[in-house]
C-alpha cells in the first residue's frame, strides 16, 4: 500500500536539517522518499496535512505498560512505601490474562499522545506482545526480574523466542528490576547468559539517594554502578533506568561501556526521588532517553510532559535558563530513546526507515504565531497537538480516533474489573 503525505511541514531529526516544507511517500511499512512536490502514480492514499508538522514519533524509553492498574491508587507515598505497601500487594493478585487487557490501556494513551515505540519492562511479556501484535503498536519487551519473580532460565527462554518470531514489531531485552531486589547469586548467573548471547542488560538503578546509601553499605562501599560492573553486568552495553543519583565515578563507567540513561522527570518528581542532573551527563556524552515510567507512578503516559519538565528542572537545578535546551530534550524523547532501545530503524525520518511518524498540529492557538516549532513542542506542545500516530505505515490514531480492532468501551469496563479485585483486600 502506497499512501503520500502531502503539504507538510518535515521536522526530520537529521543532523543539519531543518523545518522544510515537502511530501512524504511511503511504500506498505517503509519511507519511500522525502521531498518537495512527490509525483507518484497509483498511490492508495492521500493525506493532504495542511501545513501541520511531520516528524519521528516520540520513544517511550522506559515504562510498565500493565500497571496501568495502579493510576491514582497509589499516590503521595516515597517510593519504597509505594512498592512495598501498595504496588508489591496488588501486582501479587495480577494474572498474565490481566496484564494482555491492562496493556492495551497503555498502548492507547501512547498513540494518543505521538509515542510511536515503547521500551516496556514487566512480567509475562507475551501479553504485551500479543496486545501490540494486535494494535500494531511498536514494542521493545525487556527482562524483569527479581528474586521474588521469573528466573534468568525465564528471561533466556523469552529473549530466544521473542527474537525469532518472524515480525518487525516487538523485540526482546535482558534486564533485572533493580540491585535491592536481585541476589548476588541470580545476577551473575544474569551476567553468563548476557555474556554468552551478546545481550544487552537492562536496569533501575540509582534511583534515590537511599538506594545508592544502601546499596554502598550491602556491597563494600560500591554503588549500583560499580556493583554492576564488578559483575560484568555491563559488559554488552545496555542502559539504567532514572539515574538521578550518579557519581563522577559512576559516569565513567557507563561512558566505558556504552551504557544509557533514561531520565524519568515525571515520575521522579512525583515520588520526590530527585532531579538527574541531565546537563552533566549531556557535557560528559552520556547517551541520553526519556521515559514516562509506568502509570502508577506518574500518572500519565504524556511526553510533551516529559520533555516540559525535563527541560525547566535542569534551569531550575542548575539556576540557569540556558540548561536543558529544548531542542537536546527534544533529541532525548526521539532519537536518544531509539539508540537505547535498539531502535536504529526508525530513530529518524529518511528514505529507507520505517514509516513511524507523528503529525503535529499546528493551527491550535498554543503552536500561533509559529517562531521556533520545535522548541515550541517542548514549552508549550500538549497531546492535544497530536493530530496522526503512523506507525509502520499504519494509521493508528488520528483526530481523536484510533484506527485499532477494538471494543474500546467494553476493554475500559473489562480493566475497570481486574482494578477493582487488585484493590480488593479479599
Amino acid at each position: 500500500m502506497k499512501i503520500l503525505l502531502k503539504n507538510a511541514r518535515i521536522l526530520t531529526m537529521n543532523d543539519g536539517d531543518n523545518i522544510f516544507d515537502g511530501d512524504i511517500l511511503i511504500n506498505d511499512n517503509i519511507i519511500e522518499k522525502i521531498g518537495k512536490e512527490i509525483v507518484v502514480k497509483n498511490v492508495d492514499q492521500i493525506i493532504d496535512c495542511d501545513g501541520n508538522l511531520l516528524m519521528p514519533g516520540f520513544k517511550n524509553a522506559h515504562t510498565h505498560s500493565a500497571m496501568s492498574f495502579a493510576r491514582s491508587c497509589s499516590d503521595d507515598l516515597p517510593l519504597d512505601k509505594w512498592l512495598n505497601d501498595c504496588i508489591f500487594p496488588m501486582e501479587d493478585k495480577l494474572s498474565a490474562d490481566d496484564q494482555y487487557y491492562l496493556s492495551k490501556i497503555s498502548i492507547l494513551e501512547y498513540l494518543s499522545s505521538g509515542i510511536t515505540a515503547c521500551f516496556d519492562m514487566y512480567y509475562n511479556p507475551l501479553e504485551m506482545m500479543k496486545a501490540s501484535l494486535e494494535y500494531g503498536f511498536r514494542t521493545v519487551l525487556l527482562g524483569t526480574i527479581s528474586d521474588f519473580r521469573e528466573s534468568v532460565k525465564e528471561m533466556v527462554e523469552a529473549y530466544n523466542y521473542i527474537n525469532s518470531q518472524n515480525n518487525n514489531l516487538v523485540k526482546y531485552e535482558m534486564g533485572f528490576h533493580a540491585e535491592y531486589t536481585a541476589s548476588d547469586e541470580m545476577l551473575k548467573e544474569l551476567a553468563g547468559a548476557s555474556k554468552k548471547l551478546h545481550a544487552k542488560i537492562f536496569t533501575h538503578s540509582s534511583e534515590t539517594y537511599k538506594e545508592v546509601e544502601e546499596c554502598k553499605k550491602r556491597h563494600n562501599g560500591l554503588t549500583p554502578v560499580e556493583y554492576m560492573e564488578s559483575l560484568g553486568l555491563l559488559d554488552n552495553g545496555g542502559g539504567i533506568f532514572h539515574g538521578v543519583v550518579l557519581s563522577d565515578n559512576d559516569i565513567k563507567i557507563l561512558k566505558r561501556y556504552n551504557i544509557g540513561v533514561v531520565s524519568c522527570p515525571g515520575s521522579n518528581s512525583k515520588l520526590a526521588s530527585g532531579i538527574a542532573p541531565l546537563s552533566k551527563y549531556k557535557d560528559e556524552n552520556v547517551l541520553l532517553g526519556l521515559g514516562t515510567d509506568g502509570a502508577g507512578s506518574n500518572n500519565c503516559l504524556d511526553m510533551f510532559y516529559e520533555m516540559h519538565l525535563a527541560s525547566v528542572l535542569q534551569k531550575l537545578l542548575y539556576k540557569d535558563p540556558t540548561k536543558g535546551d529544548a531542542f537536546d530534550i527534544l533529541k532525548m524523547a526521539t532519537i536518544g530513546s531509539a539508540k537505547i532501545m535498539g531502535l536504529d530503524n526508525c530513530d529518524v525520518l529518511k528514505e529507507g526507515k520505517y514509516a513511524d511518524i507523528i503529525m503535529i498540529d499546528l493551527k491550535q492557538p498554543n503552536m500561533q504565531p509559529i517562531n521556533n516549532i520545535a522548541k515550541n513542542l517542548v514549552y508549550s506542545g500538549s497531546k492535544s497537538n497530536i493530530k496522526m500516530t503512523m506507525i509502520n505505515g499504519k494509521v493508528l490514531y488520528m483526530d481523536g480516533k484510533y484506527f485499532v480492532d477494538d471494543d474500546l468501551e467494553k476493554l475500559y469496563k473489562k480493566c475497570q474489573e481486574i482494578t477493582n479485585y487488585l484493590k480488593s483486600t479479599n
